[in-house]
């Protein structure tokens, strides 16, 4: 049986290091649950403010990372971007956004209710003004979701 509970952001972001097959661990967020089988942590999500800043209106939140264990009952991402939804709307936020790979299904973020808007063709954050290393996630397409 799967339970929630909150959990720090420190805690999330170590299980997300370990864990999440293809991105790296936030720098922070603005809050984390965990799901829970017996005392072992299968799964977290971390919600946060848009990267993109033209959502960043302040009732708009980002589900930033969900990362779940391989062996964990099914159903445990759709629960915990439910219940980050919830939490975020208690809250007075009216939009939650996240990306998903084009190549993934996005079958759990539809079990949680979100719909899906349109797709992100990939780009490099690279430019002269603000040099960056290139990253491996940058160089596919996403899918951008929303809940309301």
């Amino acid at each position: 049986m799967i339970v929630l509970r909150p959990c720090t952001l420190a805690q999330a972001i170590k299980f997300v290091a370990y864990h999440h097959r293809h991105s790296e661990p936030p720098v922070g967020g603005k809050f984390a649950i965990a799901a829970l089988e017996g005392d072992t942590l299968t799964g977290v999500v971390i919600v946060g403010r848009p990267m993109a800043r033209g959502y960043d209106d302040g009732v708009t939140a980002e589900a930033i990372r969900v990362c779940v264990l391989d062996g964990a009952q099914k159903g445990t991402p759709s629960r915990l971007l439910r219940a980050a939804w919830r939490a975020w709307a208690a809250m007075g936020g009216t939009r939650m956004i996240t990306y998903t790979l084009a190549s993934e299904s996005g079958s759990s973020l539809r079990g949680a209710g979100f719909k899906l808007i349109g797709c992100v063709p990939a780009r490099a954050w690279d430019t002269p003004t603000r040099r960056r290393s290139p990253r491996q996630i940058e160089q596919h397409d996403k899918v951008r979701w929303e809940v309301v």
